[in-house]
């Protein structure tokens, strides 16, 4: 009995498409990534267990979410490029997965709250109890961790996810986006229809909002595909669960809402590859080709027959308007499903570098240009 047991085991993993890499080292990791000419990647900060999204505080603090409870704080204190501190700004928080800087304070968003840590960069070896903002968001852990920036506006966006595969819950807050001030006022619903998006950013000549959206499952290897939307100001659906891409309807919610009705995405990913940090570069340090471009992190599909996805993909605009797509970094899946890290967000830095977390690995990358 003991000896079918295993060979059963056996046979489910060679039956297995995905293949998790365990910790695998951050050097051999560095060597199999792939760049365009010119461009280097290197470990910034490593043990940053489940690393997320990102925020750049003003005298250099690098802090970054989690969803395992922890926010940590990453300093460089000499300039080489590589976090000789680190910091847990936070602990034992409900998936706090966002992390937004401004005018000396951390704004963290957990699944049903957003809270804010005064003065925090003077304060990183003993921060202060944080003051809550925002606590009437829903507690559902499904799709619940949330994405957090500033807009142009000055006031916190971010969204609360879709509690399922597919489904039209209860409650209008359910699958938006959202924005309110720092002091918790004024929150308001700013559009509707979103599955799960945990990346966004204004686009630079017009400042309209672009997020991404991941597309449900189960409906096969290649549909629904996940999607980039622009959101231009006013009130919008964007056709989730009645509507996926734009023009795939949900057979689950067949007749109830038509495709053409509803508003649909200015760019289509490949299905599954979880597109999620998003950052349109605008320093100086890039060639200039690559001024106002979007990069985004594009996490890797979890149950596709092929595994896709796992790279940072650069979307091409001519003016506004997305027009292609193509790799910046890939390498993090190998020739033989192999998963060697699972990039998140991205952040510009003053001197123009980016930043990417990669929440299997627990490390943050820096990317320069070094022609």
């Amino acid at each position: 009995m003991k000896g079918s047991k295993s060979a059963f085991l056996l046979v489910m993993l060679l039956l297995t498409p995905l293949a998790f890499a365990a910790a695998p080292n951050h050097d051999a990791v560095l060597k199999q990534l792939q760049l365009p000419y010119g461009f280097k990647i290197s470990i910034f900060a490593e043990n940053v267990p489940n690393a997320r999204q990102i925020a750049v505080g003003e005298y250099g603090a690098v802090f970054v979410g989690t969803r395992d409870g922890n926010v940590y704080a990453l300093k460089d204190n000499d300039g080489d490029g590589v976090a000789e501190q680190r910091f847990i700004v936070a602990q034992n928080l409900y998936m706090p997965n966002g992390v937004a800087y401004k005018s000396g304070a951390l704004y963290v968003a957990e699944v049903n709250r957003i809270i804010r840590f005064n003065e925090i960069e003077s304060s990183l070896d003993n921060p202060p109890i944080p003051t809550v903002v925002f606590d009437k968001l829903p507690s559902e852990k499904h799709h619940g961790w949330k994405y957090l920036r500033f807009g142009p506006d000055g006031k916190l966006y971010s969204s609360v996810g879709a509690p399922c595969n597919v489904c039209k819950p209860d409650g209008k807050i359910y699958g938006s986006m959202f924005r309110v001030n720092t002091d918790g006022t004024d929150f308001q619903i700013i559009a509707e229809g979103i599955r799960n998006t945990v990346g966004f950013d204004w686009e630079p000549r017009t400042q309209h909002l672009f997020f991404n959206d991941n597309g449900r499952d189960n409906l096969g290897d290649d549909v629904p595909a996940d999607e980039l939307n622009q959101w231009t100001g006013t009130y919008a659906d964007y056709g989730f669960p009645y509507c996926h891409a734009g023009i795939v309807p949900d057979p689950e919610f067949t007749g109830k809402a038509k495709c053409a009705l509803l508003k649909g995405p200015v760019w289509r990913y490949k299905a599954h590859v979880a597109p999620l940090g998003m950052r349109f570069y605008t320093g100086s340090q890039f060639p200039e080709h690559y001024y106002k471009q979007l990069f985004v992190a594009q996490h890797g599909s979890w149950n596709r027959s092929q595994p896709q996805g796992y790279q940072v993909a650069l979307i091409k605009f001519r003016g506004s308007e997305p027009f292609s797509e193509q790799p910046f970094i890939t390498g993090w899946l190998t020739q033989n499903n192999e998963v060697l890290g699972r990039p998140v967000d991205i952040v510009q830095l003053p001197n123009g570098s980016l930043l990417i977390s990669d929440d299997k690995l627990g490390v943050i990358y820096k990317v320069e240009y070094r022609p």
